[in-house]
This record gives C-alpha cells, structure tokens and sequence, in this order.
C-alpha cells in the first residue's frame, strides 16, 4: 500500500501531495489554484496546490470562523 506524501516547494509556494505512485495520465482543474492528478484508470493520485500557504491559511481561518459561529450560537 502507498502512503501520503506530502512536499512544499517554499520558492514556488506549491504544496503537492502525492496519494499514489501510479504514472499522471491526466490532470482536472478543481479551482484556479488546485489540480487534481489522475492516473490511467481515472483515479486520483496527486493534489498539487498553488499560492498554498494562503490556500492553507484561508482554509483555516474560515472553517474557524465557522466553529466559533456556531459555538457562538450554542452558547
């Protein structure tokens, strides 16, 4: 079984994460900043995302935003 890697390529802020080491056949577009790698059989086997400490940090912050708001509500 593979494992996950993950790299991050601080020059180019591009984190890529590799989830099999089957060969890219193909790539989709799942937003500007995201590509998902496919290989042959159409499965996933990369993530590789651009401007990925603001991707990183925007991900954070709004689902935070988000428990605090609900907590917000509970409370």
């Amino acid at each position: 079984m593979n494992k996950t890697r993950m790299t991050y390529f601080k020059e180019e802020d591009i984190l890529h994460i590799v989830i099999s080491n089957e060969k890219e056949a193909n790539s989709i577009e799942l937003s500007p900043n995201i590509t998902a790698e496919i290989d042959e059989k159409g499965e996933l086997i990369g993530i590789e995302i651009l401007d990925a400490s603001s991707f990183i940090r925007d991900s954070i912050l709004e689902s935070s935003q988000a428990k605090i708001l609900e907590f917000k509500k509970a409370g």
